[in-house]
């Protein structure tokens, strides 16, 4: 059954190259891809699912958790419940103003979690093997406001998932919903996406690094809501502002991957070229090879639900050559 949200359409008309296309079939088809989605200009491209059931099933989406937690900080501050992005995080964690702590920590804003900036020692890129150390830990928002700085506040760009738990956190306490209930009421409900579940800590605080499960369409939506500027059915649901600031390069710390903005990466379509308005695209990224892509200049959304956990940049790839390719 396909969704009238996205009628289905010609790859040829639509402007993609089809023998990359069927490059690509060939290839994802060999992977351990269990879903791809391209929708361009509203209309259903591609779509390919291991079996029926990956079409409805909630999908581990992993790490694209975190550009809905980035979406949800918007909607957040539109609504006047946190003051701004420059906002001390010492407003939400009283425990950071302790004499035993070290104070520099209380210089980390809300802005510098959302670049994933604030200094601390978090080798998740590293020796952790991209799995956060929080999760053996009785109390997750502690173990991460504990780490030891390495670098001041601001400096440097350092995946870092216990930011985005912090920022769950956050919206907990400037709400006084979980965040959870925030995204059905705020996000979900005007995406028409009924069918959903979020892990929690011990605290109930919903893991704002990776605890989402979603259906590869509903994913599909919020890539769709951003590259319509946060609009939804004529509705504004994300301010445009938001959507703009949130996706901008600001740190780039990972060549393979790309540049970081707010909880979203970003790169250039061809690299040897400046960064303008025809020549990027922006990415939700989640271990094991899971994609919200978005490419403006083209009108394009692309979803990979993968399997992939030793190979999580394996889509990225795909999508470079055989999707970005197609002219």
């Amino acid at each position: 059954m396909h969704s009238p949200l996205f009628p289905l359409a010609d790859p040829a008309k639509m402007r993609l190259d089809t023998e990359l296309f069927m490059e690509l079939d060939r290839k994802i088809r060999k992977e351990k891809v269990v879903s791809c989605l391209i929708i361009q200009e509203g209309y259903l491209a591609y779509e390919y699912h291991k079996n029926k059931k990956q079409a409805q099933k909630l999908q581990k989406i992993n790490s694209c958790t975190k550009s809905f937690i980035s979406a949800l900080i918007g909607i957040a501050l539109e609504q006047g419940l946190i003051a701004g992005v420059d906002t001390p995080i010492t407003s939400y964690f009283p425990y950071l103003e302790q004499k035993s702590v070290d104070p520099v920590k209380r210089s980390i804003t809300l802005f510098h979690l959302l670049t994933m900036t604030p200094g601390f020692d978090w080798p998740e890129f590293g020796e952790w093997q991209s799995f956060p150390m929080m999760l053996y830990s009785p109390d997750w928002v502690r173990f991460v406001l504990d780490r030891p700085l390495l670098d001041q506040p601001g400096e440097k760009m350092n995946y870092n998932s216990g930011c985005s738990h912090l920022l769950s956190t956050i919206l907990q306490k400037a709400t006084g919903m979980s965040t959870y209930e925030f995204a059905k009421k705020h996000l979900f409900q005007p995406l028409n996406i009924e069918d959903s579940y979020w892990y929690s800590d011990r605290q109930g605080i919903h893991n704002g690094a990776d605890g989402l499960r979603l259906t590869s369409r509903d994913m599909a939506k919020l890539g769709l809501l951003y590259l319509q500027g946060g609009q939804w059915q004529e509705k504004q649901i994300v301010s445009a502002a938001w959507v703009q600031e949130s996706i901008q390069p600001k740190f780039r710390t990972y060549e393979r991957i790309g540049s970081y903005g707010l909880h979203w990466w970003s790169d250039r379509i061809d690299p040897s070229k400046d960064w303008t308005e025809d020549n990027y695209y922006y990415f939700a990224l989640g271990f094991g090879g899971q994609y919200i892509l978005i490419v403006p200049s083209r009108k394009m959304v692309v979803v990979f639900s993968s399997e992939l956990y030793d190979h999580s940049l394996r889509p990225l790839a795909l999508f470079r050559q055989y999707i970005l390719a197609a002219k």
